[in-house]
Formats: structure tokens, C-alpha cells, sequence
């Protein structure tokens, strides 16, 4: 009898386990459009982000639900479930509003650098994050079992999707090393310092940079050489071939961040850590997050409708195709579940709409805080503005009492002028911020991304089409649906192919997870999930 008991409770359990992938692996694309997989179809192979879409399910109306949309909110909300009004991470780097001061999204002054890198690169820690992640709450599920390594070229990128309880989360420096913090362990595991040792970011800076495929393939792009485009780390001009030694010579290992080969070195990263961390080896499930950020570098500095994006891209599918081979022999088809997202997307440069007839332009960077402070010199006889950053106006409060000035006739006033810019579509005060209603869909998405400790007085919504950026290259942050929409792809373990064109938010993406693994939601998380994903029997 005993022994039919413990066959029974042998078997229970090993069922449960079942209940649960081996490995999940997060990838999130920095500055994804969903676009790109419809305007890139044509070139991808078969087997990368065709075989996510072909076998899996996919999202095609995936949005962010608030303002700003930037990478470290970004990669905060996917993980939290939540937004930057409750997950604390405002921005990317912010002047917050408690302190006076800039903060940075993962600074951390009571942690140092390991495995490398300067001194700078490696104060990071998950300290500013006030909510939990789908990641913290798989390593409190499985009593802290089952490990969670974050990766990506940035810091950001790696240390947010981790969560605080990580085993480790790895990011590329200047120095050509992939680095960690104290605040994950003493020593850098000896695996990395080996990748390191190797120096295998150099093949690809000896190699340089020319297009994967013939010239004629890239027709869904604007001429190599074209005036919407930046120059690559001082390159003569934006064409190809780039020799890549020439500006490592000049630069540092970071230039590889801005080609596709960031992306490569990555891949080569994550194989590792899957093979010497064995994850996916037993019953309690790893999860693996990887953002990929050659793309952002890509867009931002020479453009979304550039040779070098798509050819980018075009690799970018035959990392996912490897990554997807490798999976499926190392960990076993059935036994992962992946999902692929965005942390953002992107806007059209500015410069190619006006060129276009599209009456707008772009807002150099300094021009709005020059403007409001030379205003409030003129009008109050002093400088009340302490900065304007991310669309936000901080007032001087100090400088406010010592002219005795009402700060609400101040804030008045100061709304007054920003309204009369052309970029300008409203001008929304904390107060409306904090009582926002369901009618105005832009004040929600300002309100979800608004913080009162860390945010301003004012905050601005430009019209569409306008950016705080340069001529060349482009940027994003704006709620518009050319900066929200971003794809969303669910592979794997449990799911069924499928399709759908509803409405959904990023912030369902960890709940559901949460549901798919059955254990807690994040704590900060709304809960709404998305049903197609449990609607598959």
C-alpha cells in the first residue's frame, strides 16, 4: 500500500512539473515595429520570424499604454505588467522631481563593476524598480530554483526583464566584455570570463559591415546614401562597406553595438549561458531574457527607412532562425515557450514627412528649455524652470518663493506660452495628471506613465509627426501608434498557431505568462491577460 502511495505521489508530481515549461525565453527587439515584419516579409528565410508567425501566435495589434515610450520603461512594463506610474521607471534617465537631481534608471552607487568594463558601466543594480517581475515571481514559485539570467548590449536591457531575485544579468562595455554588478555576485562565473578572454567580438570588427543579400533585395528601403541619415560613428558617409576597424580604432568595442554583428555577439552570449548555466535541463523552469538592441542604435542613427535598417533585420530573422534551431536541439521542441516584443517602435524622421508634404518638423534638442527659460526671464523677471526633460516642466520651487510668484499663475502662464508652439497639442499640470478621466486617452497614457515624486509640474504632448531630435536618424517616445505598436509572438510550449487583430496592451504580457506557469501575477500587475493564449483546446 505504501508503495502504490509513493508511485502516486511520484507520478503527481512529475505531472505537475510537466504543467510548466523547462526554459522560457523572453527576446524583446529594441525599437520594433510591427510594420517591419510586414515591409521585410519578402527577404526573411523561413525559418526565423516567418516560422514565429507561421506556427505560432501572433498579436499584430500589440500597444503600449502610456507616455514615454522609451527602452528601460519599456522592458520595466513588459516584466512588471505594469506601468511607469506604478513600476517607478520613468524613463530612461530623468530629472526627478524628489531630488533635484538626474537619475538614471539602474544607477546604483553601492554596487562595482565585475568581469570588466569602466567603473560607470557597472554601478547598475535593479534597485529603482518598484514592482516586481514575471521573473521574481518564477524564482519565489520555484523556492528560488529555477534560475533567471537576463542579457542585452545595455544595461538596461538586461538588469529590468531580470528582476531583483536574478541570478545574473550580463551587459556589453565599451571594453568589449560582457560585465555584471556586485549587486548579482562577487565573481563574474567563470564561463563568462572565458567568452570574454576570447575576444569574440572582434571577427565581426575584423570582418566590418557590407549587405547580406544583393543590392537589388534592399527595394523596400529609401537609396544607400540618403540625406535622412546619420553617419556611423564617423564614417565618411552612410554607405556600405563600413570598415568596422577603422572605427573601433577610433572609438572603442561600443561601435558594435550600432551594427547588426551587436545582435550576433548576443546570440553567441545567450548560447552560452543556456549550455554552461544548463537551463532547461530540469524540472524546475529557467527563464531566459534577451533584448537585442543593435536595432535601436540602427534606427536612431541612421533611420527606419535606411539600407542599413532592413539589412539588419535581415539578419536579425537568421539570429532567430539559429536561436530557434538551437532550442529545439538543446532544450527540445515542446519544452520552451518563447515570446518575442518590442520595448518600443519608432517614428518616420521628420525630415522625410516635410520632404513629403507632411507639415511638421523636428525640435532640436535644447530648444524647448532655452525657449521656457528666456520666457520666464522675460515675463517673471527670473529663471523658474529647473529643467524640461522627457516633456516634462520642473519648476524652481526655491526660486518660485524667494519672487513671492503664485505657482499656479505661474504654471497658467507658462501653459499659455507653450500652447502657442506649433508642436505643442496640449499642455496637461499635475493636477489634471492625477485626476485623469477615460476621456482623453492622451492624458491616460501620461497619467500611466507619471510618477508625482519623479515627474513635473507640466507635461507636454506634442502633435504627431514631431520629435525632439535631430534631422537625421529618428527617435520615439510620443503615445502616437507609430511609437506604440509593436509586435507581440508567442512560441512553444502550449501553443497553438493562431492569429489576432484585437486591441491589446503590453501590459497583459506578464499576467498572462503568469497564468501560462500558474504562479503569482506580479505584484503590481493589473491581471488582464490575453485569453486567445488559453482559448487553444
Amino acid at each position: 500500500m505504501k508503495k502504490i502511495v509513493v508511485i502516486v505521489l511520484f507520478l503527481s508530481l512529475k505531472l505537475a512539473a510537466q504543467q510548466r515549461p523547462k526554459l522560457v525565453v523572453g527576446i524583446v527587439v529594441d525599437q520594433m515595429k510591427m510594420e517591419y515584419l510586414y515591409r521585410f516579409s519578402s527577404d526573411f528565410s523561413a525559418n526565423g520570424f516567418k516560422r514565429l508567425l507561421k506556427d505560432g501566435f501572433t498579436f499584430d495589434n500589440m500597444h503600449y499604454n502610456y507616455m514615454p515610450t522609451y527602452t528601460a520603461p519599456g522592458h520595466a512594463s513588459i516584466y512588471t505588467g505594469t506601468t511607469p506610474s506604478v513600476h517607478g521607471i520613468v524613463s530612461n534617465e530623468w530629472y526627478s522631481a524628489s531630488t533635484g537631481k538626474e537619475r538614471y534608471c539602474t544607477d546604483d552607487e553601492s554596487v562595482t563593476n565585475i568581469g570588466g568594463g569602466t567603473p560607470q558601466e557597472g554601478a547598475m543594480s535593479p534597485k529603482n524598480l518598484l514592482a516586481t517581475t514575471i521573473t521574481d515571481e518564477l524564482r519565489l514559485s520555484t523556492n528560488f530554483k529555477g534560475k533567471v539570467i537576463g542579457m542585452s548590449l545595455k544595461d538596461r536591457g538586461a538588469i529590468l526583464p531580470a528582476g531583483h531575485f536574478a541570478n545574473w544579468a550580463f551587459w556589453f562595455s565599451k571594453t568589449g566584455e560582457f560585465i555584471s554588478s556586485t549587486f548579482y555576485g562577487q565573481n563574474i562565473p567563470d564561463w563568462v570570463s572565458s567568452f570574454n578572454q576570447q575576444k569574440r567580438f572582434m571577427p565581426y570588427i575584423d570582418k566590418g559591415w557590407d549587405l547580406l543579400m544583393p543590392k537589388e533585395t534592399y527595394n523596400e528601403s529609401l537609396a544607400d546614401d540618403n540625406k535622412y541619415e546619420g553617419k556611423l560613428y564617423g564614417s565618411a558617409a552612410p554607405v556600405f562597406p563600413y570598415n568596422l576597424k577603422e572605427m573601433y580604432a577610433k572609438n572603442d568595442a561600443g561601435i558594435l553595438r550600432a551594427t547588426p554583428f551587436g545582435n550576433d555577439l548576443l546570440l553567441d552570449f545567450a548560447k552560452e549561458a543556456i549550455d554552461k548555466e544548463a537551463l532547461g535541463t530540469d524540472s524546475d523552469t529557467d527563464f531566459l531574457t534577451v533584448s537585442f538592441s543593435s536595432t535601436d542604435y540602427v534606427g536612431h542613427i541612421i533611420g527606419p527607412r535606411s539600407v542599413e535598417l532592413q539589412d539588419t533585420y535581415l539578419r536579425l530573422d537568421r539570429n532567430i532562425a539559429d536561436f530557434l534551431e538551437y532550442l529545439d536541439k538543446k532544450v527540445g521542441k515542446g519544452n520552451y515557450l518563447l515570446f518575442l516584443t518590442a520595448d518600443h517602435a519608432g517614428a518616420e524622421n521628420v525630415t522625410f514627412l516635410k520632404d513629403n508634404k507632411y507639415n511638421v518638423t523636428n525640435i532640436p534638442f535644447g530648444e524647448m528649455q532655452k525657449g521656457l527659460k528666456q520666457f520666464s526671464n522675460d515675463t517673471f523677471g527670473a529663471d523658474v524652470i529647473a529643467d524640461f526633460s522627457n516633456n516634462n516642466v520642473f519648476l524652481n520651487k526655491q526660486v518660485l518663493k524667494d519672487k513671492a510668484l503664485d505657482i499656479e499663475k505661474v504654471k497658467t502662464t507658462l501653459s499659455d506660452y507653450l500652447m502657442a508652439l506649433p508642436q505643442t497639442k496640449r499642455v496637461y499640470s499635475q493636477q489634471e495628471i492625477l485626476h485623469a478621466t477615460p476621456s482623453d486617452f492622451y492624458l491616460n497614457c501620461i497619467a500611466r506613465g507619471y510618477d508625482p515624486r519623479e515627474n513635473g509640474d507640466l507635461v507636454v504632448l506634442f502633435r504627431p509627426g514631431y520629435i525632439e531630435y535631430g534631422t537625421t536618424g529618428t527617435s520615439h517616445g510620443t503615445p502616437y501608434s507609430y511609437d506604440t505598436h509593436v509586435p507581440a509572438l508567442f512560441y512553444g510550449w502550449h501553443v497553438k498557431k493562431g492569429e489576432s487583430h484585437d486591441k491589446k496592451t503590453i501590459t497583459q504580457l506578464a499576467p498572462t505568462l503568469a497564468q501560462l506557469l500558474s504562479i503569482t501575477f506580479p505584484n503590481g500587475s493589473e491581471c488582464q491577460v490575453l485569453p486567445e493564449l488559453f482559448n487553444q483546446k
